[in-house]
């Protein structure tokens, strides 16, 4: 018996996870943007860049200059991914709140993902809100990967109970 999903049926208006590709894909995205921390918008940007791959809902990275100065503090750690190199990341501070290791950058990504070099992607988990075109996104399941899950896209999605072998 294989653990293999099932791809859900996409609708007029969406697009199934698993018609992404291996290796991932970059795209601009010229969609409006925002994150919320501690009851307020830390970045917003109508320009930033998603990265598409097989079974996991889009990760979005904003240009630096969409955060609010002072919301982004290095921290401790760095990781590997085999398709955009070695990731950094950052802390987001809003007042007392502080969401720990919940935002990441490629300071040097490899050349396929050249254009995010030291844009910077956000746990949706970790923070109050994002929104993708004012639609509250659902983070996607498992707590490890990044992206974000809206009415556009359809899964199964990586990161759910049993998807370790996808």
């Amino acid at each position: 018996m294989s653990n293999w999903p099932e791809p859900a049926q996409a609708d007029e208006g969406q697009e199934s996870v698993w018609d992404f590709p291996r290796p991932p894909r970059l795209e601009p995205f010229a969609g409006a943007i925002t994150i919320e921390l501690g009851g307020r918008v830390i970045a917003s940007t109508t320009r930033s860049w998603q990265v598409l791959e097989t079974s996991h809902p889009p990760t979005y990275y904003l240009p630096r200059e969409a955060f609010e100065a002072g919301v982004l503090r290095d921290a401790p750690g760095a990781s590997m991914c085999e398709w955009k190199g070695q990731a950094r990341y950052y802390d987001l501070v809003a007042g007392a709140t502080v969401a720990s290791r919940a935002a990441w950058t490629y300071p040097r990504p490899t050349p396929a993902f050249a254009e995010i070099a030291g844009a910077i992607a956000v746990m949706a988990g970790q923070v109050d809100r994002c929104t993708v075109d004012g639609e509250t996104v659902v983070p996607q399941p498992g707590g490890f990967y990044g992206g974000w899950i809206t009415s556009r896209v359809v899964g199964p999605f990586k990161g759910v109970p049993g998807s370790m072998g996808w």
